[in-house]
């Protein structure tokens, strides 16, 4: 017999080389400095996660956004904002990019400070000397000054909500000269100094008016401002009825304690808010934000806001493919993904963790393609029966209740491979930080092991990992069969079923980021 050593099966010799190490010190697959950058602009948050500390996450970012090409950090600095639906994020990114390419900041400036708050947000930044410089420099300065004096001024008014620094320290920063007599009594107002109030907008005198007389209709003023008057109960509902998407989803407890909720067809009308398509996507929800409402509802909160947050789950993640084959979707519940999505913040951690997200991806695939398989996994494949027909907020509950254990990404391929299945699509959800089947003296990570078995028997099936955590590693390489993708907006979605239908290669996604226009 030849030495079988030498001529032993090739089963798992041809596996890619995991050359780096997960935070566990498992073998992993690490991203390349473009693909990290992407993944760490659109999940990372600087509030800390189960393996990080802020400061960690920070000094990465920052090595990351010198280490590519400006023109790639720009870019992503613009998708991590009108794609990804992040704050902090852009904000550092724009930063680094106004020290290491004056020309290009001005240029993508105003596609990434696209409010009031991501401003005052960009500005902390920089006073914070993180990114290589306290001073605001000549080019930011001129920017800001530039935003000062062309934003609306309901859009002045609503920056002026917010301190650290507030709109009167960056107006104080940067002393922009007004471009009319209206703006300097704006920004006169704003910082506290006497002004001509009848040049101040409509809304702002309405506001200053009611404040002395309580009387007069609800000035139309950011909420934040409303919460300063005495108000009644009609008070509050007018101001339910006007209010924006997120501004009604975020203080549904407070119509409620308001007495909003006992007055004839207000819930009806705050209802149809809720579940309004057009509002919905107005407001740029993240899916995992309806979760959120749902959890913090007061005990008493009428059936019909309930319902509502139900409905609008199902419009939020419409967009979420219907697959043309077999698949199966894979959250994984392990006990790191018990971390916050945004970070752990004094007074202000989110109740919503990793594993919800994962869950609710889940959930939604099962809600789209009734005939997936959900295989939700720790250190195995958890048993759990899901209703296709149930809400998704109700399958979400149930998959992020049974979060707990070690983290093993090769269990439900392997749950695949021992029972003969093999799925046209796989959707994996995670941190990526298995080490529960870490592989001793292997080429490659046992997922990679797992998955060439399944696709020996279909090798059309296709692999897709939505990384939601900013670790910089995954247990499958990216290749022509395996998209690596980051975040929790629904752009993932669209990028999966391009990915599903063959029409997008593994590169895709930073693709995607290299194609926002200059």
């Amino acid at each position: 017999m030849a030495n079988k050593s030498v001529f032993a099966s090739m089963k798992g010799r041809l596996l890619p080389k995991a050359g780096a190490k997960n935070a566990e010190g498992a073998p992993a697959y690490a991203y390349c400095d473009a693909h990290y950058l992407a993944q760490v602009a659109v999940t990372g948050t600087f509030g800390g996660m189960f393996y990080l500390s802020p400061q960690d996450e920070l000094e990465y970012t920052l090595d990351l956004a010198e280490s590519v090409e400006t023109e790639f950090l720009a870019k992503t600095a613009i998708y991590a904002r009108t794609k990804g639906y992040m704050k902090d994020m852009p904000a550092v990114l724009l930063a680094v990019l106004a020290r290491r390419d004056p020309a290009l900041f001005r240029t993508v400036f105003g596609r990434v400070i696209d409010n009031g708050k991501m401003l005052r947000t960009f500005v902390q930044v920089i006073r914070s000397g993180q990114t290589g410089r306290k001073s605001l420099g000549s080019a930011p300065k001129a920017m800001i000054q530039h935003w000062l004096n062309t934003a609306s001024d309901r859009a002045i008014v609503n920056a002026s909500i917010g301190n650290d620094p507030s709109l009167a320290d960056v107006i104080r920063m940067v002393h922009p000269r007004p471009v009319s007599k209206v703006r300097e009594a704006l920004f006169a107002w704003v910082i506290g100094r006497p002004c001509d109030v009848s040049l101040l907008p409509e809304a702002l005198q309405d506001w200053m008016a009611f404040q002395k007389t309580g009387r007069g209709p609800v000035p139309d003023v950011p909420f934040q401002m409303l919460t300063q008057l005495d108000l009644t109960a009609k008070h509050w509902a007018r101001i339910a009825r006007k209010g924006s998407w997120q501004m009604v989803r975020q203080n549904l407890n407070t119509f409620h304690r308001q007495g909003v909720f006992g007055m004839k067809n207000e819930v009806h009308r705050v209802a149809e808010i809720l579940r309004d398509p057009e509002r919905i996507a107005k407001a740029r929800a993240f899916p995992y934000q309806l979760m959120v409402a749902s959890q913090m509802l007061r005990d008493q909160m009428p059936a019909e806001i309930l319902e509502a947050l139900h409905d609008a789950m199902e419009i939020a993640v419409q967009n979420v493919p219907k697959i043309d084959g077999s698949v199966a979707i894979c959250p994984d519940v392990s006990g790191s993904m018990m971390s916050p999505v945004t970070g752990y913040r004094p007074g202000a951690t989110s109740v919503v963790r990793h594993v919800d997200v994962a869950a609710l991806v889940a959930a939604a695939f099962l809600r789209r393609n009734k005939g997936a398989t959900v295989l939700p996994f720790d250190f195995d494949v958890c048993n759990v029966r899901l209703q296709a027909r149930d809400t998704i907020l109700t399958s979400a509950t149930r998959l992020a209740d049974l979060a707990g254990g070690g983290t093993n990404c090769s269990a439900p391929l392997k749950w695949l491979n021992e029972r003969g299945r093999s799925p046209d699509l796989v959707v994996f959800v995670s941190d990526n930080q298995s080490w529960g089947d870490a592989r001793k003296g292997g080429r490659g990570t046992a997922m990679m092991a797992e998955w060439e078995v399944l696709k020996r028997r279909n090798p059309k099936a296709r692999l897709v990992c939505i990384d939601i955590a900013p670790y910089g590693t995954s247990q499958a390489i990216s290749r022509e069969d395996v998209l690596n993708i980051g975040g929790f907006s629904d752009v993932v979605f669209d990028q999966i079923a391009a990915f599903a239908r063959g029409e997008a290669r593994p590169e895709h996604w930073v693709a995607e980021i290299e194609a926002q226009d200059l």
